[in-house]
């Protein structure tokens, strides 16, 4: 072969492209290994690198084979990926075709929890409307665990503490392992029978496969079918399982369960107390209140009381009575200075009272009073009336003019 008859890079691509496509092995091939370098594309294509210790292949998952995952890719996941192998004749670069991809080894477990989780969760298992409110004081608290490990020992000496008189009902279950799942279903089921006021589910913490018993669809439907209001408490705070979805409550430790089953006696008593004194003080209040009312109301029937109205008009009778009679005092007084102030006048005035001072008294022979001289005649008799007496003159001579 000479340069004339040399081939395209698109030639070569495609020629190795077929080779891949007639090996029937490459297409359909389950290939593991680590999630790395993946990226959700906004067209909905996954690209991802498929890696183990010794290399690294490129892959694709598109859009339209999305429905072959059933969880959410991210870097470190160990997964097994079905798909075909084939060349991207653009770059030259073979690569995996995704259409299917699942956990392996715990991702597998933690898939079967997901697929579990979305089942229950479409029955209703976990819809707030079904969940049943922890009393508030409980006598008898059940507890499905394990009889030895600290999860008991937890529980036993916080609701000891909180409240010495409280009952504890162990059913000892198997809390890990093969079978675990169908001790605890007997246990919620028992306890549920025995009249419990509330039920504490759970074990300390551990791995996935640990507290696998507890993501058991036989724990979840006891639990659901329980009428006794249930608290899960099972692992850390960081784990969460299908029980802690089904229960009423979830607690994030045996300890936090027990503090919220068992109620704090201490705090109760201080509780009561406290609202002793409110409602004590309250009462003095209200007494208060309608003691001052009902002084109201004994005053608003004193006034309306008919003897008490008869009194009072008496009285006021009376008030009214010595009103006129100190007015009619005053105005006899008034009147009688004035009388007297006219007396004295009409006195002053008084011809007896000029008499006595000296002066006297002239009428004519007619009998008429003498105001002038010309109402005398010479020769005439003038009768003069004195304050002792009258006297009889003649008059010699009448003279006209002023005098003084």
């Amino acid at each position: 072969m000479n340069r004339e008859q040399a081939y395209s890079v698109s030639q070569v691509n495609l020629y190795i492209k077929n080779m891949f496509v007639r090996e029937t092995v490459l297409s359909q091939i389950y290939i593991k290994g680590e999630v790395s370098n993946c990226k959700y594309h906004t067209s909905g294509h996954i690209y991802f690198t498929l890696k183990d210790s010794k290399g690294q292949l490129a892959c694709v998952m598109f859009a339209g084979q999305r429905s072959g995952l059933s969880f959410r890719m991210c870097e470190g996941q160990s997964v097994v990926v079905l798909g075909s192998i084939s060349v991207y004749e653009r770059d030259g670069k073979y690569q995996l075709y995704a259409r299917e991809i699942h956990l392996d080894g715990t991702g597998a477990l933690y898939e079967r929890y997901e697929q579990l989780k979305k089942d229950l969760e479409k029955k209703g298992y976990f819809d707030r409307a079904v969940k049943k409110p922890i009393p508030w004081y409980s006598k008898r608290v059940g507890i499905v665990t394990a009889s030895t490990g600290a999860a008991i020992q937890d529980i036993i000496n916080i609701s000891s503490r909180r409240n010495p008189y409280v009952q504890l009902i162990l059913y000892p279950a198997k809390v890990q392992g093969e079978g675990a799942s169908l001790t605890i279903a007997k246990g919620i089921e028992t306890l549920d029978k025995l009249g419990a006021d509330v039920i504490i589910v759970g074990r300390g913490g551990g791995s996935i496969e640990d507290l696998w018993a507890f993501n058991e669809e036989a724990v979840a439907e006891a639990m659901y079918h329980c009428k006794t209001p249930l608290i899960s408490a099972v692992g850390h705070e960081t784990d969460t399982t299908i029980a802690d979805y089904v229960a009423d409550l979830r607690a994030p430790t045996p300890s936090a369960a027990a503090e919220l089953a068992v109620c704090d006696v201490e705090a109760l008593l201080e509780g009561l107390l406290g609202y002793r004194q409110k409602l004590g003080f309250r009462l003095g209040q209200k007494a208060a209140k309608e003691r001052a009312r009902l002084s109201q109301y004994e005053l608003r029937l004193k006034h309306l009381d008919p003897v008490y109205r008869i009194r009072q008009q008496r009285q006021y009778l009376a008030d009214g009575e010595d009103k006129l009679n100190a007015l009619m005092k005053q105005r006899l007084l008034k009147e009688r200075h004035r009388l007297e102030v006219y007396i004295e006048r009409l006195r002053a005035a008084s011809p007896l009272e000029r008499l006595k001072t000296g002066y006297g008294y002239l009428e004519g022979e007619d009998g008429k009073g003498i105001r002038s001289v010309k109402d005398v005649k010479k020769g005439g008799k003038v009768l003069i009336t004195l304050k002792d007496g009258r006297l009889t003159a003649s008059v010699e001579k009448a003279e006209k003019g002023k005098i003084g």
